[in-house]
């Protein structure tokens, strides 16, 4: 097999948590209703296209991009639009789908799509609504149709705590895979970076015309960030597209049958959970038949919207999020720990400080919850971020110029090369509590607005 390059790194951790996802997937879930969550779509601006009330088939568009017409985002089933939720100054935050349980979808014609030329190719994806599976570094928003990326990544690694095998995944889709991979080719000038794990690549040996790489190290080792700046650094000006493993499968299916079916296979798992395995469903599914499955072990659960470390909060009524294969659900941290501040004590806690035995307990695995185990305090130069950020920048330095916004500082410390989950890990192992991830997305937001 053809490696074009090992990146391995020493700097990150593994959260070794109970709670797994077993290899067994269930083909049978749906619901009643499906949401779209706008604040899926990091720097879009939602415009509906539809009313209350208005029946859809799957792949209709249910809303667009106001700075980009042509960036649509479509239903996952057919039914009727139940309910537009709004917020604050009425910001869009939900629009429910009632689900007539037949799942009519709307085609589309790509006879020969292998014949066109890459202008067309881009409008089938951008009419069809598989453009938004397509992201564009800097910045982790929605990729901008009218760029010419310097490369395209593709990652079947994920080594977030309790993250879902994309190996195991991609089996069953092995073929819409590869049909992927090849569209995404007639996209860029360059083939496509395609990283594989070092220990198990088998089902992509046979895979031409890619450009592959392995990766090997604990968590974030398998964040697109550290490929990029290893494989294909990201200077001024300069565009880098992403996909995830199990888009580039949903993009190929949609050219090999021109309909878009939105399926998304997620690892439900964590401590909270009695039989933790794997689901096949449709995007925007509600999480509690999920959830009623796999038998909620205790009375009070966080359920989060992807890994622990860098999900988002849902509830055992919620839905699931556009782009994850993870939903996790722990204990809620109620409880208040008699003298914790004490070196040594509650081993029983995953900690990733040498000051605690808990690394040499539990070689089975930790049950955490969502206790902090301490309050906000002063952001100190202890070296401790560096030794779990393995990117080449200065991760500490970044979140002081995202917090007292200097834009020139943030340009020269890296915020090109970074998306707020990179920071996961060290909101987890930083002494100080601080939100690093909101933080950078903050930051982000403004290098937006300012920058553009």
């Amino acid at each position: 097999m053809n490696i074009k390059k090992g990146i391995r790194t020493q700097r990150g951790a593994n959260l070794n948590l109970k709670g797994s996802a077993e290899k067994i997937i269930s083909n049978k879930i749906s619901s009643s209703t499906y949401a779209l969550n706008p604040d899926d779509f990091f720097g879009l601006i939602p415009k509906l296209s539809v009313n209350e009330g208005d029946v859809v088939k799957a792949g209709d568009p249910v809303f667009f991009n106001k700075k980009e017409p042509r960036i649509k985002i479509v239903s996952p089933v057919s039914g009727t639009i139940k309910s537009i939720n709004r917020g604050a100054k009425r910001k869009i935050e939900q629009i429910i789908i009632e689900s007539d349980g037949n799942n009519e979808m709307r085609s589309h014609k790509v006879d020969q799509w292998e014949t066109l030329g890459r202008k067309e190719l881009i409008s089938l994806l951008l009419e069809s609504g598989s453009w938004p599976f397509i992201k564009q570094r800097p910045y982790g928003t929605i990729a901008n149709p009218d760029d010419l990326p310097n490369a395209i990544f593709v990652s079947t690694i994920d080594t977030a705590p309790l993250g879902a095998d994309f190996q195991y995944i991609l089996e069953k889709k092995y073929d819409n895979f590869k049909t992927g991979l090849t569209v995404l080719n007639s996209l860029v000038e360059q083939a496509v970076f395609l990283g594989i794990d070092a220990a198990f690549s088998k089902p992509f040996e046979n895979i031409k015309n890619v450009q592959k790489y392995t990766v090997s190290g604990p968590h974030p080792a398998g964040n697109l960030s550290l490929h990029i700046q290893e494989l294909n650094p990201i200077n001024m000006g300069d565009k880098v597209w992403t996909v995830n493993a199990e888009d580039v499968a949903n993009i190929g299916n949609f050219v090999l049958t021109g309909v878009q079916d939105l399926k998304r296979t997620v690892a439900l798992a964590g401590s909270a959970i009695k039989y933790p395995k794997y689901f096949s469903v449709n995007i925007g599914i509600e999480l509690s038949p999920m959830l009623s499955e796999v038998t909620i072990t205790e009375d009070q659960v966080r359920c989060i919207n992807g890994d622990v470390l860098s999900g988002s909060t849902s509830c055992k009524n919620g839905y699931l999020g556009y782009y994850n294969n993870t939903v996790s659900v722990i204990p809620e941290g109620n409880d208040y720990r008699m003298f914790g501040w004490l070196p040594f004590k509650d081993n029983h806690i995953l900690s990733l400080s040498n000051t605690s035995f808990s690394k040499f307990f539990n070689k089975k695995g930790f049950s955490v919850d969502t206790n902090l185990n301490g309050e906000e305090r002063a952001l100190v130069v202890t070296g401790e971020m560096e030794k779990v950020f393995p990117l080449d920048l200065f991760p500490m330095q970044l979140i002081k110029a995202c917090m007292i916004e200097d834009i020139e500082k943030m340009e020269a410390l890296g915020i090109y090369e970074v998306v707020p989950e990179d920071f996961g890990l060290i909101d987890y192992a930083n002494t100080s509590k601080l939100e690093a991830q909101e933080i950078i997305k903050q930051g982000i937001e403004l290098m937006i607005n300012e920058v553009g």
